[in-house]
């Protein structure tokens, strides 16, 4: 998987869809489709999604909705020309009455015609800018998947949905951290700037080592951890609400389309609705 994973970083969006299609990769998508939004995935049936889509409103930063089908079509058609949802994310997981029931490559056994697909930006689509401005990203350059911890702050909630926000962790040397701010803050439709800059205990977060998502990364001397609203955010909704089946992507795993990240998407929120 590691030398495939090193195949497909060069490689175009449609050919890193078609592994993952096929698959014959299903690891995280971190550093592949360069140029091209990454989106976070969360299906649901029909009955819960105009609540869910009320969440995404209200709380943009973790949930920047920028795709929705129709009911019971799995083409994200606005987000490319050949996506079908049940089969071009590299694993998905499967929620049963608001507990993780499983993980698996392939949901068409599962798709049913009443079910909704949500997109949400994704923080791997800013990373890339930072990489360009000369900012190390550790795991990247380390093949893992991004740190992700469950933290104190609350969402606004809609309907059955609400909790608290999931935020993912890079370590940036102390001097950079200006520039990754100002660099995060163009990527609206990727979470955008940080929600938080320095000690984890100020958001509930206890052990920097041990992620509730994702793989540990380390700070190093003269580096300040730095917290980004996560994408995750909607399962943690969506196990508080406990919906008899909902679908989202596995941490770390998502939906390359074929959209420019550097395009703008307006993001439904409270001022522009």
């Amino acid at each position: 998987m590691v030398q495939l994973y090193r195949e497909l970083r060069g490689k175009d969006v449609g050919a890193v869809r078609a592994a993952i299609r096929a698959n014959r990769y299903g690891s995280h998508t971190a550093g592949l489709g360069a140029g091209y939004l990454q989106t976070n995935l969360a299906i649901l049936p029909e009955a819960f999604a105009l609540d869910f889509m009320r969440f995404c409103q209200r709380n943009p930063k973790p949930c920047p909705l920028v795709g929705v089908s129709d009911t019971g079509n799995p083409a994200l058609f606005t987000l490319g020309r050949d996506i079908d949802i049940r089969t071009d994310v590299p694993s998905y997981n499967v929620y049963r009455d608001g507990r993780l029931a499983e993980r698996r490559s392939d949901i068409r056994d599962i798709w049913s015609n009443d079910m909704v697909a949500f997109a949400l930006g994704c923080s791997f689509t800013f990373e890339r800018a930072l990489q360009e401005a000369g900012i190390p990203v550790w795991h990247i350059d380390n093949d893992t998947t991004v740190p992700m911890f469950r933290s104190n702050i609350d969402t606004v909630p809609a309907g059955p949905f609400g909790g608290k926000m999931v935020v993912s962790m890079r370590s940036i040397d102390a001097g950079a951290v200006d520039t990754v701010v100002a660099v995060s803050r163009r990527f609206p439709l990727a979470h955008g700037g940080p929600v938080h800059i320095g000690d984890p205990a100020a958001i509930g977060i206890s052990e920097i080592g041990r992620p509730d998502w994702g793989d540990p990364a380390p700070v190093a001397e003269g580096q300040v951890p730095v917290f980004w609203a996560c994408g995750v955010t909607p399962q943690v909704a969506i196990e508080a609400a406990g919906v008899p089946l909902c679908i989202t992507h596995t941490p770390g795993h998502m939906l390359i389309t074929d959209v420019p990240e550097d395009v703008e998407i307006p993001i439904l929120t409270a001022s522009n609705r």
